[in-house]
């Protein structure tokens, strides 16, 4: 079996079985072209809660998938590979959430998205790196406390200039393996491409970057730009999709470093094998979970709008 015929196949089961295939943006190119949605770990969720397909297949990482669960209680969330699970997520546990509550007990805690279901009942606000300005700035405490990601969280903080940040010092390994040096000889091999980089990136690279955004907002910010060539700062997948949706640009990866290890190990066949009940893991959550992991995530819409 081919590409495009495990792809037609795909296509063939999703349809019969009614369900919905969802792939993070970091997933390969032919995972994509069998996905029903496509996007950020939060608009997956949100997409997944949307749908009247009762069983959802996330392609992506474990705390995705366990967002899907929560949004979506009564459908059945399944990870495509049980062994895809994110690092920057297990940074931090419920005794070291304790331990901070415990040193800054006048601070707002503020969770990215990137964090387990478990770590989210223990918050105030979840936030995405798209929205994480917007709704810090409607918190009305003036104290943060930014949790697990440190460079997504001053990033933050230099737009939010009328708040007090603390930190802990967590962050993504991938995007944290970029380093001025790679934006320096990225510039001396294409110095008319613009820099586009992931908030979660080391200051040192955000600092000198054209534009920093969400994958999303990288994504759309090369689309809608004129401007033909682009040095890509995020997960290496991101340059693949953005040859295909632009093939009229060029795109180059900041560093040959830029690989999420555990984004990669989803395969096309592995959705083929959750499709005939062979691969997979269903996500269960305790009712406390889900209902403390959705009162942080409705905070983040409230404060969102």
């Amino acid at each position: 079996m081919n590409t495009r015929e495990m792809q037609d196949e795909i296509l063939r089961l999703k349809k019969d079985k009614n369900v919905c295939i969802l792939a993070h943006a970091y997933q390969s190119q032919d995972i994509w072209e069998v996905a029903d949605f496509v996007g950020d770990s939060y608009a997956l969720s949100r997409y997944a809660a949307s749908v009247s397909q009762e069983t959802v297949i996330m392609c992506g990482v474990r705390f995705m998938a366990e967002t899907v669960k929560v949004l979506s209680p009564q459908k059945r969330a399944i990870l495509a590979n049980p062994l895809a699970g994110c690092p920057m997520a297990q940074q931090i546990d419920q005794k070291m959430i304790s331990w901070l509550k415990d040193r800054y007990p006048e601070h707002t805690i503020v969770a990215y998205i990137n964090t387990t279901s478990a770590l989210k009942t223990a918050v105030d606000v979840c936030v995405t790196s798209s929205s994480a300005v917007h709704i810090i700035n409607n918190i009305q405490n003036d104290k943060i406390l930014f949790i697990p990601d440190k460079n997504l969280g001053e990033w933050v903080e230099k737009q939010c200039p009328n708040k007090q940040f603390a930190f802990f010092k967590g962050g993504c390994p991938t995007h944290m393996r970029m380093r001025k040096r790679d934006v320096d000889q990225a510039r001396q091999l294409h110095p008319n491409a613009k820099l586009l980089v992931h908030p979660e990136c080391l200051s040192e690279v955000t600092e000198l970057a054209d534009f920093a955004g969400s994958t999303t907002e990288i994504m759309a910010y090369a689309r809608e730009s004129s401007e033909k060539e682009f040095i890509i700062g995020t997960e290496s997948s991101i340059v693949q999709h953005l040859q295909f949706e632009c093939p009229d640009k060029q795109f180059y990866l900041l560093s040959r470093e830029c690989v999420c290890h555990n984004m990669k190990m989803t395969t096309l066949a592995d959705v083929y094998q959750c499709l005939l009940g062979r691969s997979g893991e269903e996500i269960f959550l305790e009712e406390h979970v889900i209902q403390g992991a959705k009162r942080a995530i409705e905070e983040m819409i409230r404060l969102g709008q």
